[in-house]
């Protein structure tokens, strides 16, 4: 036992101790983990990696505007304050939030503990919504609407394993709707059963305040209500607060049910009526008059509308003692909750009405309750205190649960007033959730309807829907959204150009800036029948419209058309004006969003600019390619095929790091510089250290970098020789390629890895590789293979099973591929190359080898053209043979060692002398007196291009003729 009457948790319990740290990973490695965690935790997690939050994240929203005079800062307060005497000296961390997860009050046990912790855990203001915090107490007591209890490694971030807290939702006793959540944190050692009774009192101290701060006049009817319930015979549990039913009820659902609630109370009688709900779901409402004690202002007559469900009732709040998923024991005494500033639950039956071969069971009311209850005064107890239960099990028992209460058209007003408020709060999470237009615009259709409306139209410019601003948003608007309670709607379908006539409420409304207004269609038949929609017009049903302009930044982004249909009342001015302030909030998502499209399409028609056009003409390999850019952003990933001498070609992939306009300027910058590395006849290895010693020189020249060394790339270049079917490759940092057999064996050659680049200083290693004729080389990016939910190890056995068709050509390599292993919604950019080996004929090709003896070169010369006159290359002869006497004598003269003549026919005729030494000739201008120094000069003016490549054994000097002659 602790100081609470509790009796602490064993650490080592199935809630806690090392079984949740292992279940945790389990789960982020995508292992199944049904058994050993709770249901609600594990719900959480699932939630959690669906919406992408990682669990080492520690930023949080911060809302430094929340209203320091909120209701429920007023009512919990005092409640705070005692809660902080009591735990004063421990390490208890006591925090109320409101109904969206933000934190607006924090205590502490020990003053010097707030000094410790991080800002999140000590500073009002941050958002501990699940959505974005993650599984915690106050998230998911919001989701699970009840006590929660959240034990180390169950919270879903890193930063509060070390913590347990306990959440309960904080409901006001009027509407039962939650206003906010009391969290308690502690460290997990902490941990005690007490706690659960410490935190239910408080919060019916915190519910009771809440209620005090509402009119007499409400409480008058409430506790009218109350007293009513406790004198029924009808055999049914009351309870305040739909919620409390366990219908599991939507917003949508809410705001049906009330605003149905709305228009029996204005009948002011006694009535039931069965409500349809989404989902084939009803639920029955029923109006109960009532007179409050007529020492409240005369009396107060109103209505009270139930929900009512048949079946068991359900659960209510618990009590201390007990795990957090039982149900409540309704004969545990009350001294077993312990001292507290809040007193003792006193026991009383109230609600619970009576019926044959059944009992009844006591009910708790909050302190003091009971006996202003009895004298009439205003005390009432809190929203849902706690359920009742039926001994017999097999008799089912009727619950009410109360939606409205209100006066006679008063209530119909105020429940408008909310409905209004909620629809904007609704559309404040649900609008302008992505970056695309159509997106946007879709989300606003689907809040409004059929909350607000029965049938939106949203039209905007074509300039709009591509990141533009439309130079005539009234002629060129075209129909983007069509969303309606039903899909029969006579208008025109998405796609179409919408064309308004000069008397058109919408033409009016993008004029004026203003929404407008037109109650009844059916006095408006003249601009319907020269209107955009259909040529029958809008049906009889459809008799009311609002037209509202998309405005944002003083820019005409469209025009939103909301409709009603029969069955609904026509729309007055606070439609109007609840419908322009959601145009207006979905304007300026639409402007981010176009705003967005436009950046991005900038940066991807720079990065495309960047990338090859096309592929090079060259009979080495058969080439395809493919980039696939991110969804939200741009990158920096590139591809290149460079063709080399001796009828070689390069295939070059890189990436970038990071994203946006920076990444694709850079990559722009290394691709080119690559190419020109590798069109120098540099090796794979030499033209990485070139690509690495750049990047550090980049980065160190950027100002906004300071030398800090954030640029940074990878990259993988592999050299294939169609004379020898030998690969050389190397890469920086980079995945290796694949290899796809023409058997259909698909490998990942070994190749050292290399630093990425930028790193500068360390070495590269180059590998060499034989590759069949017909193979396929598959270059690719990261971002095909690696992405934050999918295992890499899994993703490579994916594509090993798709490169497993040697008999696919690579562009159907690169859709096959990017179709089965890409991800669905790429967070990174994908730059995938497939190149199919080929062969050089061997009967295109001769070499001779002859010592370094002058009086062999005519002997070569003559070998030379009689090979030339067998191909048929009698017109290039001439010019060949002067070339290649000349790169020979000055082999045989400036090199060293055995001479090797190679002549190679492929789309041009290529002529190659090596030699062993590695000093390589160069260009130079002869004087009139000089006797020599002419001889490349000629070699340059014959051939259409030579140069000079080292090998391991020494260098190689080439030159390149056309076969149609010189």
């Amino acid at each position: 036992m602790d100081r609470f009457g509790g009796t602490p948790i064993p650490t080592g319990s199935a809630t806690g101790g090392a079984g949740p740290v292992v279940f945790r990973e389990r789960f982020l490695q995508g292992e199944p983990v049904v058994a050993g965690v709770r249901t609600p935790i594990l719900n959480s997690w699932q939630r959690c990696l669906s919406l992408g939050l990682s669990p080492d994240q520690s930023d949080l929203p911060f809302q430094e505007d929340f209203d320091p005079d909120d209701r429920i800062i007023r009512a919990a307060t005092p409640v705070l304050d005692r809660l902080q005497a009591l735990f004063s000296g421990s390490a208890m961390n006591i925090s109320v939030a409101d109904a969206n997860g933000t934190v607006l009050l924090r205590r502490f046990g020990e003053a010097s503990l707030a000094r410790s912790l991080p800002a999140i855990q000590r500073v009002p203001g941050f958002v501990f919504a699940e959505q974005v915090a993650g599984t915690n107490g106050i998230g998911l007591a919001l989701m699970e609407r009840r006590l929660i209890r959240v034990y180390g490694a169950e919270h879903f971030a890193e930063r509060s394993q070390a913590s347990a807290c306990r959440a309960l939702p904080v409901r006001d006793p009027l509407s039962g709707h939650i206003e906010g959540v009391l969290c308690f944190g502690y460290p997990r050692s902490a941990e005690d059963l007490a706690l659960a009774g410490v935190i239910h009192r408080a919060a019916e101290a915190i519910e009771r305040r809440l209620l005090d701060q509402s009119s007499r006049r409400e409480r008058a009817l409430l506790l009218a209500y109350l007293d009513s319930a406790a004198k029924t015979s009808e055999g049914l549990h009351h309870r305040v607060g739909v919620d409390e039913l366990g219908l599991e009820l939507r917003p949508r659902d809410r705001a049906i049910l009330r605003e149905k609630g709305a228009e029996l109370i204005s009948g002011a009688q006694r009535a039931a009526v069965d409500v349809s709900l989404p989902g084939g779901r009803s639920v029955t409402l029923v109006s109960r008059p009532m007179t409050s004690a007529s020492g409240v202002e005369g009396g107060v007559e109103g209505i009270a509308i139930e929900a009512v469900v048949a079946g068991p009732a359900p659960h209510g709040r618990r009590v201390p003692g007990q795990a957090d998923e039982s149900p409540v024991s309704p004969t545990e005494p009350a001294a077993a909750l312990g001292d507290s500033p809040f007193g003792a639950v006193p026991a009383r039956p109230v609600f619970t009405a009576r019926t044959p071969g059944t009992t009844r069971t006591p009910v708790r009311l909050p302190d003091g309750v009971a006996a202003e209850a009895a004298a009439g005064g205003d005390g009432v107890p809190a929203a849902g205190a706690d359920h009742v239960t039926d001994d017999h099990s097999g008799s089912p028992i009727a619950a009410r649960g109360l939606v409205l209460l209100g006066e006679p058209h008063v209530g119909t007003y105020a429940v408008a007033a909310r409905r209004r408020l909620e629809l904007l709060s609704e559309a404040s999470t649900r609008i302008g959730t992505t970056l695309d237009v159509r997106r946007t615009a879709e989300e606003l259709a689907e809040t409004v309807v059929p909350d607000l409306a029965d049938f939106v139209t949203i039209d905007l410019p074509e300039a709009v829907l591509r990141g533009e601003e439309s130079a005539a948003p009234h002629s060129d608007l075209r129909r983007t959204v069509v969303h309606g309670i039903r899909d029969d709607g006579p208008f025109l379908p998405v796609g179409d150009q919408v064309g308004f006539g000069p008397t058109a409420p919408q033409l009016r409304c993008l004029t004026s800036g203003q929404a407008v207004l037109e109650p009844d269609l059916r006095a408006a038949a003249d601009w319907i029948a020269h209107g955009p929609e259909r040529p029958e017009g809008l049906p009889a049903d459809v008799h009311s419209l609002i037209a509202a302009p998309l405005l944002a930044r003083g820019v005409v982004l469209g025009v939103a058309s909301f409709y009603r249909a029969q069955g609904s009342a026509p729309f007055g001015d606070d439609d109007r004006s609840l419908a322009q302030e959601l145009a207006t909030r979905a304007a300026l998502s639409i402007d981010n969003a176009r705003r967005y499209t436009r950046e991005r399409a900038m940066v991807l028609a720079l990065q495309r600019s960047l990338l090859p056009r096309g592929a090079p003409d060259q009979d080495a390999v058969e080439v395809a390619h493919r980039y696939l850019p991110a969804e939200h952003d741009v990158g920096g990933d590139w591809y290149d095929v460079i063709p080399l001498s001796g009828t070689r070609i390069g295939l070059l992939v890189g990436d970038v790091v990071g994203h946006g306009m920076l990444s694709a300027a850079t990559m722009g910058r290394l691709r080119t510089a690559a190419r020109s590395f590798a069109e120098l006849d540099f090796p794979p290895d030499e033209v990485l250290t070139h690509l690495d010693n750049l990047t550090v020189r980049l980065d160190r020249e950027d100002p906004d970098t300071g030398g800090s060394g954030i640029i940074g790339a990878t990259c993988l270049y592999v050299i294939y020789d169609p004379t020898t079917q030998q690969c050389t490759m190397a890469r920086a940092g980079h995945p290796p390629p694949a290899l796809v057999h023409p058997d259909g064996a698909v490998s990942f050659p070994d190749l050292p890895a290399g630093p990425p680049l930028g790193l500068g200083g360390f070495p590269f290693e180059a590998a060499d590789v034989h590759v069949p004729e017909g193979s396929q080389l598959v270059l690719y990016t990261d971002g095909l293979i690696e992405d934050r939910h999918r295992d890499v190890d899994v993703v490579l056995g994916q594509l090993r099973t798709t490169l497993a068709h040697p008999e696919r050509t690579p562009d159907e390599t690169c859709r096959a591929v990017l179709e089965t292993v890409a991800p669905a919604h790429p967070y990174d950019d994908i730059a995938l190359l497939v190149a199919r080996t080929r062969q050089l004929d061997p009967q295109r090709i001769a070499t001779w080898n002859l010592p370094a003896d002058p009086a062999l070169v005519s002997e070569v010369r003559t070998e030379a053209v009689r090979q030339l006159a067998e191909w048929g290359l009698d017109e290039a002869a001439f010019a060949a043979e002067l070339v290649l006497s000349e790169l020979v004598t000055n082999a045989i003269r400036h090199g060293s060692g055995p001479i090797g003549v190679r002549l190679l026919r492929d789309r041009a005729l290529i002529c190659e002398v090596s030699d062993t030494s590695s000093t390589a000739p160069h260009l130079r201008r002869a004087a009139s007196t000089d006797e020599g120094g002419r001889g490349l000069f000629l070699v340059a003016q014959l051939a259409q291009g030579w140069g000079a490549r080292y090998t391991a054994e020494g260098k190689v000097i080439w030159a390149e003729f056309g076969l149609g002659g010189v």
